[in-house]
């Protein structure tokens, strides 16, 4: 929530997660097939220690994909479990970071094996992502119920419950980047068309010219918690925490006012971000103007935060304005002019138009444009506003 989870940081649950070559590689791949039809046989094939893939066609046939260490390749594996194959727990995101016991989820989308990142451990690198990751036992267990089948070069493949969306965006994770597909991503690595709702049993159309290789600024949905992914070359050319310490340092510096009161504003420093302070700049989010608090202006009794603007008269949310503190979300080093509606986080313009395009999966088959620093469904004309600061009067 704006960079950081409401608890902070912890051990392999954190708001982001930095992949390096490991030590000693851990990649596996593909080897031998068995097809078994009794239960006995493939709990003994599945706990020789190596990790397979069981795909359950009926009571009486299963087929087992065995797989081998892979020296050039390291795994990450991504889920809600905590269990010690995974390397990056998630939690599902809530919105708007209300971090009260009203909003604690009592059942979480997310799978506990959610998905694994396989990168190349030679230049360049390359990441793949695939559904499902392996378990306690190194299996990874398709039942009777998932979406399965066999390819026409005779491998078995399958979709998890939720499935693994990916979205490339147009143009990498540049000013110029236009929102993507959304896909699905199968567990051996294939792009499908989405499937009618998240967990229907058909799947969707194989996507021949597409891979699941990522690229910088990829969107990976785990139904709960979406990531972005970034490359080490994409974050030389994405603002640092300085820049956008020195950014909030200039604006202060401008030392805008409240057009009302007069009284001189500023953005709270970035470690301050969870109370509003008494200089923080507010703005009405129909209209831009920016002002310091006031408690005037309210229009009717039942909507509390509909307020009209006193420079404009447009009766719109009326919220702090707080600076957007992830670097990583931001697609250009701008000053930061807009503010996301209707949460008021704020970052620079291309950053905001970005975000305000792109439509993240939301429950089983919908699908918005939500702020990138609390996740807030945004709304309004253009899902985010150019803010009007006044200067000095002197």
């Amino acid at each position: 929530y704006n960079g950081s989870l409401p608890n902070g940081d912890r051990g392999r649950r954190k708001s982001r997660f930095a992949l390096y070559k490991r030590p000693k590689a851990n990649g596996v791949k593909p080897s031998t097939v068995h097809v078994i039809s009794t239960p006995q046989a493939s709990k003994a094939i599945s706990s020789k220690g190596h990790h397979s893939i069981s795909f359950t066609l009926s009571r009486s046939q299963t087929v087992i994909v065995e797989y081998i260490h892979d020296k050039d390749t390291d795994m990450f594996q991504v889920g809600r479990s905590t269990e010690s194959p995974i390397d990056f727990v998630v939690t599902d995101t809530i919105s708007g970071s209300q971090n009260n016991d009203e909003t604690q989820i009592t059942q979480s989308t997310i799978s506990r094996f959610a998905c694994r990142i396989v990168c190349d451990r030679s230049p360049p690198y390359t990441a793949r992502i695939f559904a499902a990751g392996f378990d306690s036992s190194k299996n990874i267990f398709l039942g009777e119920k998932a979406a399965k089948w066999k390819n026409p070069d005779g491998h078995m493949d399958g979709l998890t419950t939720n499935g693994v969306l990916v979205m490339h965006p147009k143009g990498g994770f540049t000013e110029e980047s236009k929102p993507g597909v959304w896909r699905e991503i199968s567990v051996c690595g294939d792009v499908y068309t989405l499937r009618e709702t998240r967990s229907a049993q058909q799947r969707g159309k194989l996507v021949e010219n597409e891979t699941n290789i990522l690229q910088d600024g990829s969107l990976i949905d785990l139904c709960g918690a979406t990531l972005l992914w970034r490359t080490a070359d994409g974050l030389l050319h994405t603002p640092t925490q300085k820049h956008i310490e020195a950014l909030r340092q200039e604006i202060n510096a401008a030392r805008p006012q409240c057009p009302v009161g007069l009284n001189t504003l500023a953005f709270p420093s970035i470690n301050r971000k969870d109370v509003v302070e008494e200089k923080q700049p507010w703005a009405y989010l129909s209209c831009g103007h920016v002002h310091g608090y006031h408690n005037w202006g309210h229009r009717s009794d039942t909507e509390a935060n509909e307020r009209e603007c006193p420079m404009c008269r447009t009766v719109g949310p009326y919220v702090p304005l707080w600076l957007g503190c992830e670097a990583g979300f931001y697609v250009d080093a701008g000053p930061p002019t807009h503010a996301f509606t209707p949460c008021g986080h704020v970052c620079s313009e291309k950053s905001a138009k970005y975000w305000s395009q792109i439509p993240l999966p939301h429950g089983t088959h919908a699908f918005h444009a939500a702020c990138p620093f609390c996740a807030t469904q945004l709304s309004g004309e253009h899902n985010c506003i150019k803010l009007i600061f006044q200067g000095p009067i002197d």
